[in-house]
């Protein structure tokens, strides 16, 4: 069911310059190169309004919310919800702000053991969204989507197929059919994680590949792959021509025996890559070589406070748009791990911040970089937190959300 998000195309539509800068810085934050005050500069690029959407699993939430972020409080104020895809639980930002893609995951899409994606016209006046169309997704349970920084591509990591597929995105925006799908092969980690706290049962899927994420690097060069079942992250060349697939050489790198290696972010250099391991609960600091797409693990360093024991998922992570901090989702401790980056990317853990709610799957800061939003899949809520730029701190502005199941956060400026 739709609720009233069709809206009309070119009504109040922004000038042309505007969306010229839209586009390009969009494309550096896509790319992961934005720079200090790059996050700022989007906002104030993108008028008076931001808006979130909000991805979220079926069985609770109802498909994608739209939200309006108040600029001063960090206040969400939900406006629509467009519920005819199932389990949006992924979704990526077109870089010219124009299109909205999301995973279903789901693993029955037209009868195959498949998820789907679909693409979503943006109303460049409301933020309403239009679909466009619906494609499989090539395997089971798709979880993570990327974009390419140009817009032709998107990749979607699908965790139970065990691969990576590449849509092409036609001139509309819609999707055409994978123009690549990617196996993952290889030796499975053990069942429990070498570093994991004492005591932790954290263990999910070493059964099989599991692909968590799959996006380019910077350059746009090569497309990373963190498969959780192997613990490595694998690196393939990628032609932009053919929207094909090519394994590198190195053609991945190892983390260590049982970690799960979940979501990765690049600092803002470019040569600098964090991995978060979900089953370790911490992160690898890798060197990385543009050139020749190679990943080195210089760091690891757990997202747990010293003297922890139990069990816990490490769920996301995530770098401050001037490189100086690295955040660090922790579920059941469900806290935030703040950790402070040297000149050369090293970090050292600062603490943790309780996110005030059950299950944190994932988080982001919205484009100006005041506000840290928490996306609570058990306690079905985001919690919102202020930025201090300084220190990296993050303080509980008082504000609940209440969403069903949310799993993914994303931000459009009006």
């Amino acid at each position: 069911m739709t609720e009233d998000l069709t809206g009309t195309s070119g009504a109040g539509a922004p000038a042309l310059d505007r969306r010229a800068v839209m586009a390009a810085v969009g494309a550096m934050a896509v790319a992961g190169t934005l720079p200090a005050g790059g996050r700022a500069a989007l906002a104030a690029a993108g008028g008076t309004r931001t808006l979130a959407y909000v991805g979220t699993y079926t069985d609770r939430g109802k498909g994608i919310h739209l939200l309006e972020v108040n600029r001063d409080s960090g206040a969400l104020t939900a406006l629509k919800t467009f519920s005819d895809v199932p389990s949006p639980s992924s979704l990526v930002l077109s870089p010219d702000r124009r299109f909205l893609y999301a995973v279903s995951e789901i693993t029955d899409y037209q009868g195959a053991k498949a998820g789907s994606v679909s693409a979503f016209a943006i109303d460049p006046a409301t933020g309403d969204l239009r679909l466009l169309n619906t494609v499989s997704s090539e395997g089971a349970a798709p979880c993570h989507i990327g974009m390419d920084p140009q817009g032709r591509y998107v990749f979607v990591a699908n965790y139970e197929g065990g691969n990576a597929a590449v849509m092409p995105v036609k001139p509309d925006g819609s999707l055409d059919k994978a123009s690549h799908v990617q196996p993952i092969s290889g030796p499975l980690g053990p069942e429990r994680a070498k570093d994991a706290p004492p005591g932790s049962f954290a263990i999910s899927g070493h059964d099989a590949p599991h692909a968590h994420m799959a996006d380019l690097d910077p350059t746009g060069r090569f497309l990373l792959l963190s498969d959780l079942g192997t613990d490595r992250i694998f690196l393939y060349r990628f032609d932009r021509e053919k929207g094909t697939l090519t394994p590198n050489d190195p053609p991945f790198v190892q983390a260590a025996p049982g970690a799960g290696p979940r979501h990765f972010a690049f600092h803002p250099n470019g040569t600098v890559a964090y991995s978060l391991n979900e089953e370790a609960s911490t992160v690898d600091v890798m060197a990385y070589d543009a050139q020749r797409g190679a990943l080195t693990i210089r760091q690891t360093l757990s997202t747990l406070p010293k003297g922890f024991e139990g069990t816990n998922f490490a769920s996301e992570i995530a770098v401050s748009a001037d490189g100086r901090f690295v955040y660090a989702g922790n579920r059941l401790h469900d806290t935030i791990a703040i950790f402070a980056a040297a000149g050369d990317g090293a970090l050292t853990y600062q603490g943790q911040e309780w996110t005030r709610g059950s299950y944190p799957r994932h988080f982001d800061v919205e484009p100006g970089g005041k506000f840290l939003y928490v996306l609570h899949t058990r306690s079905d809520n985001i919690t919102s937190f202020a930025v201090d730029r300084q220190t990296g701190g993050l303080t509980f502005t008082g504000r609940f959300t209440g969403i069903g199941n949310p799993s993914k956060i994303v931000f459009l400026t009006l």
